[in-house]
């Protein structure tokens, strides 16, 4: 059974050095110890944070900086850029009109990374 999302829960990114808090506010009002968070709260910086060091060659900045060390992998400081909302999200449970977020939903990085939750935020509300 998934595990619903809340405000604080722990994310990572495959790219990504280290994990990062979600941050969701409280604009839907659905509480689940802290502010529960739906399929679209994926915007980088107010909802996804920066995972410490990126080590995707796919971003330019790390391309940039592996070139000019002629070739040895520089990670460079991450800067999500999510390319869509998580997926797939609770078919069954909504939270502001949008499917709720679980324990088992990814979003996309335009790095080519991989976001997915660590640790959900709260063990009470399960999730179908």
């Amino acid at each position: 059974m998934a595990t619903l999302v809340v405000s604080g829960a722990t994310l990572k990114c495959s790219f990504g050095a280290a994990s990062a808090p979600l941050g969701v506010l409280p604009l839907n009002k659905v509480m689940a110890g802290a502010p529960a968070a739906n399929t679209v709260d994926s915007l980088p910086m107010m909802n996804v944070p920066p995972f410490g060091m990126c080590r995707s060659l796919s971003n330019p900045m790390v391309a940039a900086a592996t070139a000019a060390a002629l070739g040895a992998l520089t990670p460079q400081p991450c800067m999500p850029i999510t390319v869509g909302p998580w997926s797939p999200g609770c078919s069954k449970v909504r939270i502001g009109n949008m499917p709720a977020l679980n324990d088992s939903s990814k979003c996309n990085c335009a790095w080519g990374g991989v976001i997915e939750v660590a640790n959900p935020g709260q063990t009470v509300v399960n999730v179908d």
